[in-house]
């Protein structure tokens, strides 16, 4: 039986509430219970389900120790600020548009002991369990102290890149590919170009930067600049382009052995790498006649 006691509710009001919702008899018994437990300043606001059966003193102490109903909500791997910030409304957790100024909010940055101009990339991906009508400060503040968590757990520490740059990479190859074996050869690719002062190239950081998430890139957009687009400026984009989930960030952090600079589609899911630019060519002339010629037997 499901009861939400508002804040600020009397014990009179608390009573007839549980009363109507059939958890207790309505008998002001109750109320000299509550004073003899000593408990009448003590009983907290909130949803409560409570069983069938539960005595006047268990929901008592249920009200006490303020034990009211989690619900979840479930930020995917991948997702970006703009996705969470619809997670979030469609929720009811709280409007979109005041997500996404809270993620960017400087003063609500620092309190997170962070220094970056916005969160995209520092939202852990997991599915988070909170009571109706908490905060949407909150609720950004626990996904990104456990993105903190998940970092110190993967020894992020042991890597050569500082965390803004490590979440950035691991963003990249998150958006690169869903298998999680893929990843460290993802990473080693990218990490590999870096070293050598080529071009990441990354298709998903020209989406970010555009905010073209609906549509097909063209070539024109690859040519677009942004502090982005990683076809046109060398080295990292500015910022994460998404939350990366735990694989990606150990990816980056424990990339694959082979020396790969190079990947391609293979139509099904999964990528081939390359480690010569000639290698590279052959496999996409290769895959690209292969999917042509699937898309004319449909």
């Amino acid at each position: 039986m499901t009861v939400e006691i508002p804040a600020g509710s009397g014990l009179v009001t608390i009573r007839d509430l549980l009363a109507r919702a059939d958890v207790i008899p309505d008998d002001f018994r109750f109320l000299l219970l509550v004073k003899w437990l000593g408990a009448g300043r003590r009983l907290q606001a909130g949803e409560y389900a409570f069983p069938p059966g539960l005595s006047p003193r268990a929901v008592i102490v249920e009200l006490v120790a303020g034990k009211t109903v989690r619900h979840a909500i479930t930020l995917p791997e991948g997702y970006t600020i703009y996705q969470a910030a619809e997670t979030v409304e469609a929720g009811g957790w709280g409007r979109r548009e005041d997500f996404l100024r809270l993620v960017a909010d400087p003063a609500f940055i620092e309190t997170l002991g962070l220094h970056v101009p916005l969160l995209e990339g520092y939202l852990f991906p997991d599915t988070y369990f909170f009571a109706k009508g908490t905060e949407l400060r909150s609720i950004v503040r626990t996904m990104a102290k456990r993105m903190e968590q998940v970092l110190k757990e993967e020894r992020a520490e042991t890597s050569s890149f500082p965390p803004h740059e490590l979440l950035t990479l691991a963003s990249i190859v998150e958006k690169e590919t869903a298998l999680a074996t893929e990843r460290p050869l993802v990473a080693k690719v990218f990490i590999g170009r870096l070293q050598q002062g080529m071009k990441l190239q990354a298709d998903p950081t020209v989406i970010y930067g555009l905010g073209k998430f609906d549509s097909p890139l063209t070539k024109g957009d690859l040519d677009r600049r942004t502090s982005y687009n990683t076809y046109v400026i060398r080295g990292l984009p500015v910022g994460p382009i998404c939350s990366p989930g735990r694989t990606a960030i150990a990816a980056v952090i424990h990339p694959a052995g082979q020396e790969y600079l190079y990947f391609v589609s293979q139509n099904d899911g999964t990528h081939y790498f390359s480690q010569t630019l000639t290698e590279h060519n052959q496999a996409v002339a290769r895959y690209r006649a292969k999917k042509e010629a699937a898309q004319g037997q449909e």
